[in-house]
Parts: C-alpha cells; structure tokens; sequence
C-alpha cells in the first residue's frame, strides 16, 4: 500500500523520530513504522498534529531526520508551528506529510496541501503511485537537510490506499544525530531573524526551482504535435493508463510535475516551446494550471492553458481514469469508441455510514434524546464515529464542524439562545486532542453549557489507535500484542480527574447501556448550570467479544416499530411482519430490549 511504501521510505532513509496523530487517508503510515520499528526509531501518537509537529521539530534541531504524519485538515491545526519553522529552518531532515483527500472521502474539505506549500513557502513533493512515495520519501529528506528547511510530501487517497509491487532497498541509510546546540540566533524566532529568513527564502524558491527542473520526477516528453498536457499526482497515473487507448494522442507532448512548488520553470519551458495548447489534469487546485499561465506570461509564450480556469476539467471531487480518458478525448477533440472506453464498474449497493450494532455511542445519543424530550435543546457534535449520530433516526448532531469545536460552538449557541439547553458531544480521542481548551474557556468564562464524553477507549473511526486515556504507546504497543499481552481497557490519563481539575464541579461517568441512570443523569445536569459533565464510558465494540446475543419472540411482538424507528440498530429489521434480528451482526448490547415496550426481545443463547 501506498502508505506502507512512504513508511519504508522513511525507514530506510534513516528516520530517526516519528510523530502524528491518526486521520484518513494518512493513519497506516505512522502504524506501518512502528510495526517495523526495531527500538531505533521513537515513534507516537501525539495528542493532535501542533504537538506531533513540535516533537518532530525538536527532533530536527538535534540533527535527527523526523517524520510528521497527517490528513490534510491536520494540516490546519499544526500551521502555527509549520509556518514557523518556514522561517526558523532545521537541522537534521524533516519532512511533513499531509495527505489528501480528494473527494472528499472521509475529510471536511478538499484543501490542497500544494497551495500550503506556496503559502508557506515550502518545497512539496506529489508522489504519483506507491512505488513514488517509496522513492520520494528519501529524496525529501535529503532536500530538507541541503536547504535546512521542512518539506512537504502530499499523497492523495489513492495513492495513500493504493497497492503495488514496490522493490525496496536492501541497505538502510543510518544517521546518527549529533544533538542540539544552543544557538538562540538560529533558533529563537525575533522579529528581526525571521524578516532576514524571508528575504533568504525568497532568493532560495527561484533557484531550487531551476534546480529542481532535472529531478527525476519532474520529467518532459516532447513530440511533434502542437498539443500537450501537463500532470501531477494519480492524475499522471490515470493519464498513463489512458493513452493506451487514444492512438491519437501519440503526437502529444508530455509534462510530469513532481514537484509542483518550487515551480520547475525550466522544465516548464521546455515543455511549453512550440506548443499551441496544453490541458492541465491534477487534484484539487489548479496549482500547476496556474504556474503554467504564469510561464506563458512571464516569457510572452503564446500557448493556450487549458484546465479548471475555463472549465476544461471539473473544479472539485477526484479524478478517475474515466474522468481523464473524456477530459482527453475533449481536448484531442476526439470521440473515443465504447471499445476503446474503460469497462463499467459494477453496480454497488448504497450504504450509508451508520453507528454500529452495539455501538455505544447510540446509547449515548438515545438517553440524552429521551431525557431532553419536549424540552429544547441543542446537541453539538464532533468528528469522529459520533458524527454518525446526526443520521435518523437518532438525529442527535446539529452541528459539527471541525475537532474539538463541539465545546466552543455550544458555548456561542447558548450565549446567543440563552434559553435553550446546549449539549456537546465529543470523544476521548478527540477531548484530548482539542477539546481540554474548550472545556477551560467555558469554565473560566462562566458559560452555561452539557459536556458528553463519549468514552469508548479507542480512537475508533481511524482504525482504533490508543490515546492518553488507553495508557498504551506506539513503542510498546505491537510489542505486547507480539507477546500476547492484553491491555486492560482503563485511563491512564483521567478525563474526570482532568475536568475536575479544571474546575468542573459535576462529573459523572455512567455506563450508557444502563439507561435508566443514564437518562436520570441527564435530567439531574439539565437541572443545574454552569459547565456539567457526564462521561458515557464502554468500550468500542472492536475492543471486546460480542456479548450473548438477542432475538425477538414474535408472539410478544406487536410490530410497534420502536427498536426500529428509535434506535435504527442495523442488527434489528422487520421480517414477515415481526421485528427481527440478525444474529450475525448482533453484539448483545441490551439497548433493544430496554427500549421494546412488550418484552419481546431477550437473551438467547451465547455470542456466535
């Protein structure tokens, strides 16, 4: 995979430090390198993208080669440390991933790192395939340590999730770092030292431009024609899947950017000389589009740049090898054939996302729902598995806009609609991440809202890393489970003892699938004011054995409907008029049968 094949890179270029924090498409990479870790290299998990930058940094001013993952969006919330280290520089090889998530598949927006890297001023590689994202990876590195700065690397989902055959190395590059030296000149940002850095980036851009024109990913294809086309990224992949089946393009000229910032302008016009027209295929922002327009100006070139600008290429979603073979065609002015066209893919079923059978999040959701019945109120959610609980027929998220934000946004709902209860909803993962601060500002500031932890013990929607609160780290973890060691669920780091330090006054941890407390406790919080907590704790169905499961007497069943229209567990359908479970996806939570209103769902039985 992809992400395996950038985690290999980095071993074998002699990383040193690894830190990230977990987000699609980006997680495996970090996983990858711990599985692989043979007690060298610190690996973790830190407690969100601005800490794992800091780590990463740190260790780069001792001469270490660092690797900093992330999803794109993390992006935003490590930019304080980034932009500044843009100016500060580094020692040792530092090198930022953020992945991309064209789509957006699993992501709240579809920025492009390419255009951070301009705004930041930072060098970016754009692997193509996973054999790139090996190869590039040590190429990053080496860059970083020649210009003393952080460079970016951005895959995109495909890439990252990708598989391939990928040759790697056998000998592993060692670097042995020679630690830190005091130099507050170098290392502490004055005013002063940064605007002298600025004036220094500047001049280094243009030339590491020029330079980077011959780097060997940065490649151009001349022929004859007066027509061609420039790309980056998987769109270079599904661009070179598709010529095979456009004899016409044979005449057509060729620009593969690896490397869109710096802009490698010689390369550029190379390419550009003796055309008339060029198409711009990339995701998501028309990064090289714009460069090229750029060149053409600059050097009076009279070319014509095709792309997202005047709607040659769509402006938003990913590319496909379907979506580049018409763009193609389009622009060669030439209608492909069926038998030339890609085969259809099969028909898939719909599935919307949904809280799992057993989830207890939905718990969660349905106490608080039945608590607050008639009575108005607003529930803020957050990313994560939890986000789910927007869906009906919980319907319990009305907003949600990005990491630890539940805890602000229902301090600003309730400030504003001061007679409405305001809830938030987040979960350890994520109260770790970002939501402490929102917790503090609404103690100190005296706001009057409902914090709901929901505890499962896992950072579960990534693929269930550990977090403060599980007591386990990325250099002991795959170790004990290569011994067999089971980690008992517990908190190592206390979310009640946190928020009690802060200065929460009620903090409450109730088992969700205890509904009658759980719903008592609701109604006791929505009595009070001030900032009250109730923390939902149970694990992650992927972290315990199903439990026995429960089936429905169809003689007691009076096809009401209720554990269905309520709770929407996808365990649970309607089956010759009966309601119905389907035991193989069953966890034997107990949230049916509380909620059924005739006894007619039960025990039967051990888990399959």
């Amino acid at each position: 995979m992809g992400n395996e094949a950038a985690a290999f890179g980095a071993i074998h270029a002699g990383v040193n430090v690894v830190a990230g924090y977990p987000g699609t498409p980006s997680t495996e990479i970090l996983e990858t390198v711990a599985k692989n870790n043979d007690g060298s290299i610190h690996v973790e998990w830190s407690v969100n993208e601005k800490a794992a930058m800091e780590v990463a940094a740190g260790a780069a001013y001792s001469g270490a080669r660092a690797l900093v993952t992330m999803k794109q969006v993390g992006l935003n919330v490590a930019a304080d440390p980034l932009m500044s280290l843009s100016y500060v520089g580094v020692k040792g090889g530092m090198v930022v991933v953020s992945a991309d998530d064209p789509g957006p598949i699993s992501s709240q927006t579809e920025q492009d790192t390419r255009t951070f890297a301009m705004f930041s001023k930072l060098p970016v590689f754009d692997p193509s395939s996973p054999e790139e994202a090996y190869q590039m990876m040590k190429d990053a590195f080496e860059l970083s340590e020649k210009i003393g700065s952080p460079v970016l690397f951005r895959p995109t989902t495909r890439v990252c999730h990708g598989c391939a055959s990928v040759e790697i190395s056998d000998s592993y590059d060692k670097n042995i770092p020679d630690g830190f030296v005091k130099d507050t000149q170098r290392w502490v940002i004055f005013p002063r030292t940064s605007f002298l850095n600025h004036q220094k980036i500047e001049k280094r851009n243009p030339e590491l431009g020029k330079e980077l024109s011959s780097y060997r990913f940065n490649t151009v294809t001349k022929r004859s024609g007066r027509k061609g086309i420039a790309a980056g990224g998987i769109s270079w992949a599904y661009l070179n899947e598709v010529l095979t089946r456009i004899p016409e393009a044979k005449d057509v000229s060729l620009f593969r950017v690896g490397t869109p910032f710096p802009f490698p302008e010689k390369a550029a016009l190379e390419f550009l000389d003796g055309l008339d027209e060029v198409l711009c295929l990339e995701e998501l922002d028309p990064v090289i589009e714009r460069a090229l327009i750029y060149t053409a100006g600059k050097y009076h070139l009279g070319v014509t740049i095709h792309g997202k600008h005047d709607g040659c290429v769509r402006t938003a979603g990913e590319n496909s090898p379907e979506s580049v073979l018409s763009d193609v065609g389009s622009f060669l002015a030439v209608k492909i054939p069926e038998s030339r066209k890609l085969p259809e893919k099969p028909e898939t079923p719909v599935r919307p996302p949904v809280l799992c059978a057993g989830c207890p999040h939905r718990a969660s959701f349905y106490a608080v729902k039945q608590a607050m019945k008639g009575k108005k109120a607003v529930f803020c959610g957050d990313i994560g598995c939890y986000t789910l609980g927007n869906a009906a027929p919980l319907d319990m998220v009305d907003t949600c806009l990005c990491m630890g934000a539940d805890v602000t946004i229902a301090q600003g709902i309730k400030a504003v609609d001061k007679d409405t209860t305001a809830f938030s909803f987040i979960g350890d993962s994520t109260f770790f991440a970002s939501g402490i601060t929102g917790v503090v500002n609404a103690v100190y500031n005296k706001n009057d809202i409902i914090l709901i932890v929901l505890d499962n013990s896992t950072t579960a929607m990534t693929g269930h890393q550990p977090h403060p609160g599980t007591g386990i780290t990325m250099m002991d973890f795959f170790e004990k489970k290569k011994e067999g060691i089971r980690e008992d669920i517990a908190n190592k780091v206390s979310i009640e003892q946190i928020l009690k330090g802060i200065g929460v006054e009620f903090v409450e941890t109730v088992d969700p699938f205890d509904q009658k407390k759980a719903v008592e406790t609701v109604k006791k919080a929505a009595d009070l004011s001030g900032v009250r907590a109730i923390i939902f704790k149970a694990p992650c169905i992927a972290l315990e054995k199903p439990k026995a499961l429960y089936e429905v007497d169809a003689d007691r069943c009076k096809s009401c409907h209720k554990c269905i229209n309520e709770i929407g567990c996808p365990a649970i359908s309607m089956k010759d008029g009966k309601a119905f479970i389907e035991r193989t996806l069953c966890y034997g939570c107990s949230l049916c049968e509380q909620v059924c209103p005739f006894d007619a769902i039960s025990q039967k039985g051990g888990a399959l």
